[in-house]
């Protein structure tokens, strides 16, 4: 796909076309995508028609470092909140070295959270594709067995969330994972999850989005979801072509449906490319994928079995195609149909406002700004054969205005609550695989609707207000919370409030204690009202400044000032964590 195609090679192309599918379609785009195309210019489409929620008019402004690090990392800690300030002398200067350390990730040590998951009893972690294979596929073992490289990744994406230093990747990392999605819990996919997390999302966090596409066509996990594994020319599967287009690449926004190809317009920005595709891209891009599959016993190829991709030259439909504006001649070299048409998604500049639309939403709001998604789609563009294109995207996205302005304009999701109250807490516990308490949790975790990597569609969790904002979702996340701060797994608190509070608090009058936590966990004092709510449950019948409660869990219910006081201090941080103010980022 080097040059555009002569007059006679439209003609041919036309008749080939037809003779296939048996019509081009229309020749104008619909209202509707003509109205999706208009759109892509401006605020992100798919969030237009939603209703924009705002935080609450009291929600008190945190000071920088907390916002800050409430979107490039799974929330700020006491550590953290250190470490950012000594960064510089201003919060310009502090933000831009932060991010600049943080997307260094190779020279950050993060050996303490291998050697912690090493210690919690992850085993399939470090296993190549091929062992994966050999122990949990080719022996077609129980499904425990089977299944446990998706439960270790799926636990492991907490306790590197909770605990590793490495802070952006790992927010990055689950970004991918939702762009990318493949469900964990998925029977085929499942046994290998941890060759797709470790091997074709994580090395390509900060790296170059095209070399990313072309690991994610050829992984294991994904081959199968997406049912290209099976796909040949003598049985094409369109699933793949199509959730590559749809939501990997150029979006549902770029779908003008069933229109002829060659009467698509132009791309605003770059005429040089159509301004979206159509079924019959798909259908194309379907015939230039087939043949790329799985070494997994085949009845044509049952000597070759150890999971690893593979180019079935007899599989690919090797004739001619036409797709995205370009032709695709016939009998090219193995591989080269669909690295051609990664490359022409990979340099389109609808992909590129595609992709910063959703970093702006992940970063900054739900309703990215027109102007910074231009700006945010020059550099992802211009750098697209770059090894360092995404960080150099992610970079100008965080150092910008709208980032260093922006507040109250995203919610925490489930995981990320549950990720940022266990880090804030100063929790040292590490969920497992098949211990009591880290399986309670992990039930507890699917009740939020925010299990890691367990959203059943190939379009991954949503990231916005909206989405997470009903009665059932907030519910759960509160009531995993509060399970957070009063539950031990063998004798030891799973969140060490009393200990903290031993150590930090001298005096536990109701005012010092909830001041100590709202500082601890949201970095500053919540709105009056809302602060006098706590000193109020703390207080009970005792006076809020001078009455000094003691350190005992016993029950008192005719003097509720002296009536579980553990129990009511650990219910007043659970209080804190379900406030607006801990909520938003």
């Amino acid at each position: 796909m080097t040059r555009s195609i002569t007059a006679s090679e439209q003609a041919a192309i036309r008749t080939r076309l037809q003779d296939r599918y048996g019509t081009l379609g229309r020749s104008t785009p619909s209202k509707a995508a003509r109205a999706k195309l208009d759109a892509t210019l401006s605020a992100a489409p798919d969030v237009q028609a939603s209703p924009l929620l705002v935080s609450p008019l009291d929600l008190p402004r945190p000071p920088f470092v907390v916002r800050a690090l409430a979107s490039l990392s799974y929330g700020a800690t006491t550590q953290s909140i250190s470490e950012f300030n000594a960064l510089g002398t201003t919060d310009t200067q502090r933000l831009a070295n932060y991010v600049d350390w943080q997307l260094d990730w190779a020279n950050i040590d993060d050996s303490a959270v291998e050697t912690r998951l090493l210690n919690a009893g992850y085993t399939t972690l470090g296993k190549s594709l091929t062992q994966l294979w050999a122990d949990h596929v080719k022996p077609n073992p129980a499904y425990e067995v089977r299944m446990r490289p998706a439960w270790e990744a799926q636990r492991a994406a907490l306790v590197r969330a909770v605990h590793s230093k490495r802070q952006l990747r790992e927010v990055m990392v689950n970004f991918w994972h939702d762009h990318f999605n493949v469900t964990a819990s998925d029977y085929d996919a499942g046994p290998v999850y941890v060759h797709y997390q470790r091997d074709v999302l994580r090395p390509h966090a900060f790296g170059n989005f095209r070399a990313m596409l072309e690991e994610v066509a050829k992984s294991t996990s994904m081959l199968y979801y997406l049912d290209n594994a099976s796909n040949t020319r003598a049985g094409p599967n369109e699933n793949f072509a199509r959730e590559l287009l749809e939501l990997h690449t150029l979006g549902a926004e770029h779908y003008l449906g069933f229109m002829d190809p060659f009467q698509v317009p132009p791309d605003a920005e770059d005429p040089t490319y159509p301004a979206g595709y159509t079924d019959i891209d798909v259908y194309e891009t379907a015939s230039a994928f087939t043949g790329w599959s799985i070494k997994n016993g085949h009845w044509q190829y049952p000597t070759e079995n150890d999971g690893s991709f593979v180019y079935r030259q007899a599989w690919h439909d090797a004739g001619p195609k036409f797709l995205l504006g370009r032709m695709l001649y016939p009998e090219q070299p193995a591989l080269k149909d669909g690295r051609d048409v990664l490359d022409r998604l990979a340099s389109h500049p609808g992909v590129a406002r595609f992709i910063c639309k959703k970093l702006i939403r992940r970063f900054v709001s739900d309703t990215p700004s027109a102007a910074l998604v231009t700006s945010a789609a020059a550099i992802f563009r211009q750098n697209w054969r770059s090894p360092d294109q995404i960080a150099l995207t992610v970079r100008h996205i965080v150092l910008s205005s709208a980032f260093a302005q922006a507040w109250g304009l995203k919610s925490r999701r489930p995981f990320e609550a549950v990720a940022a109250a266990m880090r804030t807490l100063g929790s040292d516990w590490t969920i497992a695989v098949g211990t009591p308490k880290s399986d309670e949790f992990a039930w507890r975790m699917g009740f939020t609707g925010h299990a890691p990597y367990e959203w059943p569609a190939p379009n991954g969790y949503p990231d916005t207000q909206a989405a997470w904002s009903g009665s059932g979702s907030y519910a759960m996340t509160w009531k995993i919370l509060n399970w957070i701060t009063e539950t031990q797994d063998g004798g030891v608190p799973m969140a060490p409030i009393l200990a903290t509070t031993r150590s930090k608090v001298p005096s536990w009058t109701p005012t010092k204690l909830v001041d100590f936590w709202c500082k601890r966990i949201l970095g500053y004092l919540p709105t009056a009202a809302r602060r006098q709510t706590l000193i109020a449950f703390m207080a009970q019948n005792g006076d809020p400044l001078n009455y000094v409660i003691t350190d005992t869990n016993t029950w008192a219910a005719s003097d509720l000032k002296r009536h579980y006081n553990q129990d009511r201090l650990r219910s007043m941080v659970s209080l804190i964590l379900m406030s607006p103010e801990f909520l938003s980022r």
